[in-house]
């Protein structure tokens, strides 16, 4: 068994304080009863982290909704971060909820995966945000989704974020891109090439189901997010018996969250030291990328 695993959470939490058009979660609420369920599930979860130390772990907390409006996610963010043999603890989020509880956690060990949506939030208040993190000493990256009318703000918060901070563009789920937007987004995002086409992927090697698994809220192990198979439970002492390597059987992988860990990408060399919070290794190497042609050859 790898002594080094990246696990991406994801329980039963799915409400979001957000109104999105392109998202079914949006402004979903969950009632008492899952918010019940998830608080558990979370400490659960976190208390078999605590316990592995024989592991070196990586978090990324994927949820369907917003998370950290929810204490329990701040609380348990900032605990992990602290355990000597987890190496990063990571989360999906619209940078909406106050950042005071970030003065609890290891800035070494946590990093955020911001998104930022025009209609939800100003820009001016989302860039307060991101200094708020600043501020901290907190890694984060910041993205947007490519559609056309989100341009304009993105050239802005290109524009008004830090130098170093990563901005990365992700493909509208279905949209069809010419070469000329296409290009429009790479100027921004020098890594949009690989988000741009789903990449083609069954039999190829992916570190999903070895080195990096998706866990749901009662600890049923798949491979990723994107394969329904059932391969495991991470409380039932199968771990060991569960992790192998594994070719994928999607014909597609279409997320980034999937498709970084294909070996067929260079993804993890790009994104080292930062796979799971997509930040990439140095901004040199990403505008290295600026290179690529605009159909990622595969």
């Amino acid at each position: 068994m790898n002594s080094s695993l990246s696990i991406l959470y994801r329980g039963p939490l799915a409400s979001c304080n957000y109104d999105c058009p392109y998202c079914p979660f949006a402004k979903r609420r969950d009632p008492p009863a899952e918010l019940r369920s998830d608080r558990a599930s979370l400490e659960r979860f976190a208390a078999w982290v605590a316990e592995r130390t024989d592991l070196r772990l990586s978090v990324l907390f994927t949820p369907w909704g917003e998370a950290l409006v929810r204490s329990w996610y701040r609380r348990t963010l900032a605990e992990l971060s602290w355990l000597p043999h987890v190496e990063r603890v990571a989360i999906q989020t619209n940078l909406s909820a106050r950042t005071t509880w970030l003065a609890d956690a290891d800035p070494s060990t946590l990093a955020l995966w911001c998104t930022f949506h025009p209609g939800q939030i100003s820009l001016e208040r989302f860039l307060v945000k991101c200094r708020e993190l600043d501020g901290g000493g907190i890694r984060y990256s910041v993205g947007v989704v490519g559609f056309p009318e989100h341009l304009e703000v993105a050239r802005e918060l290109r524009q008004k974020l830090p130098e170093n901070v990563y901005l990365w563009v992700n493909a509208a789920e279905g949209r069809v891109y010419s070469d000329e937007e296409a290009q429009v987004w790479t100027e921004l995002d020098p890594l949009f090439p690989y988000s741009r086409n789903p990449h083609p992927s069954v039999g190829k090697a992916c570190r999903t189901g070895e080195s990096v698994i998706s866990v749901d809220g009662d600890g049923t192990i798949r491979r990723c997010h994107f394969v329904p198979e059932v391969i495991g439970n991470l409380y039932d002492g199968s771990l060991e018996q569960t992790l192998t390597a594994r070719e994928c059987p999607k014909t597609m992988c279409d997320c980034h969250i999937g498709y970084v860990h294909l070996e067929s990408l260079p993804l993890y060399d790009a994104f080292a030291g930062g796979v799971l919070e997509r930040i990439p290794a140095t901004l040199t190497s990403a505008r290295v990328s600026r290179q690529l042609p605009l159909h990622v050859v595969r």
